[in-house]
């Protein structure tokens, strides 16, 4: 208990690790994926206090509120639904003894610190979650259009212009199942197992 109590007052008691696959069922974030809707783990750091979990579906938070407390809160991320950004690696020093990972998911920053010996896999999960952020903004230009489209055609059809057959009803179905298409199946990736294979080696 003292060797835990003084880590925590030198603040090094929150400096993770990078947990190798075969580990992967022994985390606290494992019972807590929906693997039967195909989730898995790729990517996973862990501290005394935090377990951040990466799968192709989502960022998995094992929040603790201190390297001495058995409390946690479990926080999920889905790519789906929020948005990565500002993605950085900020190196060690020469008497530093770990590096650190940050971004943020829409308004939340985080910054984890991780044993500088674990850098080239840092360099890995940076790479996917760069990626993953860009598919993300690609994404969200692709909704836009598509709500650009809607209001054209609207305007179409307020100027009693719009061409084929069928009623105004059969047409308005065929729009709304076209746009729910666009805007929840073709412009929003959820399962991002492409971009983790790519670049994760662990």
């Amino acid at each position: 208990m003292f060797k835990k109590l003084a880590a925590e007052a030198l603040g090094i008691s929150d400096i993770g690790v990078i947990v190798g696959p075969a580990d992967y069922n022994k985390v606290d974030a494992d019972d807590y994926l929906f693997t039967e809707d195909g989730e898995q783990i790729f990517f996973l750091i862990k501290s005394k206090k935090d377990e951040y979990c990466f799968t192709n579906l989502a960022l998995v938070h094992v929040d603790g509120d201190s390297a001495v407390s058995s409390k946690r809160s479990i926080k999920r991320y889905d790519y789906s639904s929020h948005h990565i950004a500002n993605v950085s690696i900020e190196t060690a020093g020469t008497l530093d003894m770990d590096i650190e990972l940050k971004f943020s998911v829409d308004d939340v920053r985080f910054s984890i610190d991780v044993k500088k010996s674990f850098i080239e896999q840092l360099k890995d999960i940076y790479k996917a979650l760069i990626t993953i952020g860009k598919q993300q903004r690609r994404d969200a230009v692709c909704r836009d259009n598509a709500l650009r489209a809607l209001e054209a055609t609207g305007s179409v059809h307020k100027l009693n212009i719009a061409p084929g057959e069928g009623g105004l009803v059969t047409q308005y179905g065929e729009l709304l199942k076209a746009l729910n298409t666009a805007m929840l199946d073709t412009h929003t990736k959820r399962d991002f197992s492409d971009v983790f294979a790519k670049y994760i080696h662990n």
